[in-house]
């Protein structure tokens, strides 16, 4: 797997950062968690004023899961293959709120169960067709896993080099909370029970049964919790490494990355374990009904953006988040200071 440097953000730029806050023409701390996020971006960007986003893109990965033959899920896995032409028509949840938020939405097969044939707005970056199914064995090989990491960090570097400075994470993959909730699990050291949640919207009966199935992997398994590859190899996915490589190379590059979904924050905590400094470059768009997705989130100390009850996936929570730190930058950019404007400061 490529080694990356990652840099953790300088105390010193927050802090300047937030004196120019404390000088624009508001109450101290009026504008709430948007001076946050004006603090972290700069940060991020290294620059006392960071230069606007002038092109923003959200990585859809699309994988498919062997695990989906225990009827852990409500969808068939035919449903993945389905819902990546749908996002290349432009017909889904992502594209509508990636346009309202001016995003390009990167769609990539990077493990789907078919062949994607005259698609020439599809990135196909195909590491498995589907992973096996992790009750009956490892998920991936430690190799494959690898590959799909280093095929994040590669897209990561494309479209920085591209010129696009912030990104979104997004996921297509039925039955991906199975691998999701895994990992979570064998990381975090939560019981399965506290990270598994309904995903498509399972019965309680079937929730019991994915439990199990989760149970049964990591038993069999035994991924090991302090080594993040053999996490991801055992009990993951294909777009979840992709994810987690895709932020590992924004990292690197200086670039935010807006987390969306349980799956999507599954592979940003791949990537934390991997390099914990990039926590500082991630953004969690929302809390999402799923119950491992907060626990996640704690462990990386995100607080995310939004509550909206979204379990979607696709990148769409991203989308909207990055509406909202992308004015957070503008406030930060172009409000005026109490000097510029000549307006009087509060009393001493």
């Amino acid at each position: 797997m490529k080694k990356l440097k990652i840099e953790p953000i300088k105390t010193s730029l927050l802090e300047s950062a937030q004196t120019r806050l404390d000088s624009l023409t508001k109450p101290v701390g009026s504008l709430g968690r948007l001076e946050e996020f004006a603090r972290r971006l700069v940060g991020i960007a290294g620059m006392e004023i960071p230069a606007p986003f002038s092109k923003k893109a959200i990585f859809t990965f699309a994988g498919d899961h062997g695990v989906t033959e225990e009827g852990i899920s409500l969808y068939p896995k035919e449903v993945t293959e389905q819902m990546v032409y749908n996002f290349l028509r432009g017909g889904a949840g992502i594209n509508v709120l990636a346009k309202h938020a001016g995003a390009d939405v990167v769609v990539i097969d990077i493990g789907v169960d078919c062949d994607f044939i005259g698609q020439p707005d599809l990135l196909l970056r195909k590491v498995v067709r589907g992973t096996r199914n992790m009750r009956k064995g490892a998920a991936m090989t430690r190799e494959e896993a690898e590959q799909c990491v280093d095929t994040g960090i590669a897209l990561a570097m494309e479209y920085a080099d591209k010129g696009y400075g912030m990104f979104g994470t997004g996921d297509m993959g039925i039955g991906n909370t199975t691998p999701s909730s895994a990992i979570a699990a064998a990381i975090s050291g939560k019981s399965v029970s506290e990270v598994t949640g309904r995903g498509t919207g399972i019965s309680d009966e079937t929730l019991e049964h994915k439990i199990r199935v989760i149970e049964d992997s990591i038993a069999l398994n035994k991924p090991d919790p302090k080594n993040p590859i053999d996490v991801l190899s055992k009990v993951g996915g294909a777009e979840i490494g992709g994810i987690a490589g895709l932020i590992l190379g924004a990292a690197s590059r200086r670039i935010p990355v807006v987390i969306d979904g349980f799956i999507s924050t599954a592979g940003a905590l791949i990537a934390c374990t991997i390099d914990p400094a990039t926590a500082d470059y991630m953004f969690a768009a929302h809390n999402s009904i799923e119950i491992g997705h907060r626990i996640i989130l704690d462990a990386m100390g995100l607080k995310p953006v939004l509550d909206l009850d979204l379990r979607l996936g696709e990148g769409t929570g991203a989308a909207l988040a990055m509406f909202i730190i992308e004015g957070a930058l503008k406030i930060y950019r172009e409000m005026a200071t109490f000097d510029e404007a000549g307006v009087s400061k509060e009393l001493p």
